[in-house]
C-alpha cells in the first residue's frame, strides 16, 4: 500500500507544480503582452510598467483570458491602435510560448 501512496503524493506534487508552473507562465505572458501593447500606445518606461502591471491585475476579474483580452482591446480601441482580435490572440499565444520558455530556463 506505500507504494500507492507514493503514486498518489508523487501525482499530488506533480498536479501542484504544473498549477504553479502555469500561474507563474500566465502572468508572465499578460506582463509581456502589457509591456507589447505600451509600446503600442506609445508608452515606454515606468508609464509602460505601470500599464503591464494593470493588464496583469486585469487578470483576477474571472477565469480564464478574457478579461485581459478585453482590457488591452479596450485600451487599443481609446487609444486607436489598430489591431484585429486575431491579432491580440494571436500575440497572447506567442507570448504564452516565450514565457513558458522563460520560466522553463529561470
Amino acid at each position: 500500500m506505500t507504494s500507492m501512496k507514493d503514486r498518489q503524493d508523487g501525482f499530488e506534487k506533480k498536479f501542484a507544480h504544473d498549477e504553479e508552473t502555469r500561474f507563474k507562465a500566465t502572468a508572465r505572458r499578460n506582463k509581456l503582452l502589457g509591456l507589447w501593447a505600451a509600446g503600442l500606445m506609445g508608452k515606454s518606461g515606468d508609464a509602460a510598467e505601470a500599464y503591464a502591471k494593470d493588464v496583469v491585475k486585469a487578470d483576477f476579474a474571472e477565469v480564464g483570458d478574457e478579461d485581459v483580452f478585453r482590457k488591452v482591446r479596450s485600451d487599443f480601441d481609446s487609444a486607436g491602435v489598430t489591431q484585429s482580435d486575431h491579432q491580440i490572440r494571436r500575440q497572447m499565444e506567442d507570448l504564452m510560448v516565450q514565457a513558458v520558455e522563460q520560466i522553463k530556463n529561470a
